[in-house]
């Protein structure tokens, strides 16, 4: 039979390592939106600059910005190049 104290140093553990598992989980899944983010406002830009809209280059700056905000950072960054 086990004794108690197994069993709540069993469970104790179990819930560090689901915080831990957390902890590490949140970064990863902000990590995945930027670059998620950044790939769509680099194709909106293509698509911008291929129409001939409007020219914004495409640097780290804009990419950044892009990568950040998606689409309504592209919005911006067209009203910008307008200006």
């Amino acid at each position: 039979m086990l004794e108690s104290s197994l069993v709540v140093a069993f469970f104790i553990g179990l819930l560090i390592l689901c915080i831990i598992t957390r902890i590490f989980t949140l970064p990863l899944r902000v990590l995945w939106k930027c670059i998620y983010n950044s790939i769509i406002g680099a194709i909106v830009i293509y698509v911008i600059n291929f129409l001939g809209i409007v020219y914004i280059p495409l640097n780290f700056f804009t990419a950044l910005i892009a990568g950040v905000l998606g689409i309504p950072g592209v919005i911006i960054l067209t009203i910008y190049a307008m200006l």
